[in-house]
């Protein structure tokens, strides 16, 4: 088994599911028991200073909290996740490579746009998750690329620019890929 942590997942442009349709997803965790990922660039109709409101944080004005909540998949779209930047302060952080981390805890959130927050930063609301062999099935059906994760995509393209960068990675034109397996 490949294993896939630390990776961007791409959609292909002939993905079928209206869902994933362009998406680009850092994956934090692949295993025999599945995967798990977040999409880095499907902002919902939330700020993170919205979002802050909504759980009573009391945060001053800052520009970087006007900056887009991401849907991070459909799974427990309740859930918050914090990646970010190397900081090991949190409650509920977990290295997930030498660039980043992600955070689960409130406390990373009421940090956010004051000087205690990481340096980079985005927060999703769910995640992607993949049962046991599901993701490579989907590879193989040519649903998938992947390319290796850097915080450069994570944290500093614009959110309407990471797949079409991330396809770049891959020194390909996306647009001329076949969306059959197997044929020129």
């Amino acid at each position: 088994m490949i294993n896939l942590e630390n990776q961007l997942l791409i959609a292909m442009p002939a993905l079928d599911d209206s869902y994933f349709n362009k998406t680009v997803t850092y994956i934090c965790e692949h295993n025999e028991e599945g995967a798990m990922g977040l999409i880095i660039n499907l902002p919902i109709d939330l700020t993170l200073n919205e979002l802050l409101a909504h759980i009573d944080a009391d945060v001053e004005s800052n520009p970087i909290m006007s900056q887009k909540v991401l849907t991070g998949g459909p799974v427990s779209t309740q859930r918050g996740f914090v990646l970010h930047s190397p900081q090991f302060c949190w409650k509920s952080s977990l290295p997930l490579s030498s660039d980043v981390m992600i955070t689960t805890s409130k406390d990373i959130l009421m940090a956010l746009g004051t000087d205690q927050a990481p340096e980079k930063f985005l927060v999703t609301l769910g995640y992607a998750g993949w049962g046991p062999g599901q993701l490579e099935e989907e590879i193989k059906a040519n649903s998938w690329l992947t390319t290796h994760a850097d915080g450069d995509i994570l944290f500093n393209t614009p959110i309407e620019q990471r797949w079409k960068k991330a396809t770049e990675r891959l020194g390909i034109d996306i647009a001329h890929l076949s969306s059959e397996v197997g044929h020129a």
